[in-house]
């Protein structure tokens, strides 16, 4: 994957109002997921690892839809980031913080956005450079008022808050200067895949790229 282009956590956050939460535990269903998402506007695809299949989700992606941007994301250890580079990944997201993730990420060339609940967490991956972060669990860790009030002491981090958010109050968060995109599983459940409703996919990604965002 070393011939194509890097892209900086910044920039993955930047391209669409929603990150899709992937779950896929059948790997027939990868490529045509990524291809209903990419037709609805939507390229950056966090296929999460949290079934034995995402690895191969995620190669099965990189290698047929080259117009998406394959991340992986339940980026826990040293060894789930070098899995994720090598199946094809191209961005990781954790969610939670350590250095030795961060560490393993820019080693294996993934841009990171890390996980944070709490003021120390984000000092913690500041120290380590990294200014652009998921909140995580977001409804459950204070939602758009945690938000609101970190956007003092932190006004140099941009945040992708995930956990909780769906079209209704999505753009609750948009509306924040500190928020540049969310996370959300919404656009694609799980009994679209069942049914093979790729269309309703598509149709789901469209909808977010109404959503406002600053």
């Amino acid at each position: 994957m070393s011939s194509l282009p890097r892209f900086t956590a910044l920039q993955v956050m930047q391209d669409a109002p929603v990150i899709p939460v992937i779950v896929l535990n059948d790997v027939a269903h990868a490529v045509p997921m990524a291809r209903a998402l990419v037709a609805g506007g939507i390229r950056m695809l966090e296929v999460t690892l949290r079934t034995p299949q995402a690895l191969a989700c995620i190669e099965a992606i990189a290698k047929a839809v080259p117009e998406a941007v394959v991340g992986a994301g339940t980026v826990r250890s040293k060894s789930d980031a070098q899995a994720a580079a090598h199946a094809g990944a191209r961005f990781a997201v954790s969610p939670g913080y350590t250095s030795a993730v961060g560490q393993a990420c820019r080693d294996a060339g993934l841009a990171l956005l890390p996980g944070v609940a709490t003021g120390s967490e984000i000092m913690m991956a500041q120290e380590d450079g990294f200014t652009e972060l998921k909140f995580f669990p977001a409804m459950q860790a204070g939602g758009p008022a945690m938000l609101k009030a970190w956007s003092g002491p932190f006004f140099d981090v941009k945040f992708c808050p995930t956990g909780g958010v769906t079209l209704q109050n999505a753009p609750d968060f948009l509306a924040l200067p500190n928020v540049v995109c969310v996370g959300g599983s919404w656009v694609v459940p799980a009994d679209a895949f069942a049914q093979g409703d790729w269309a309703r996919v598509t149709q789901l990604a469209s909808d977010t790229q109404s959503l406002a965002r600053r």
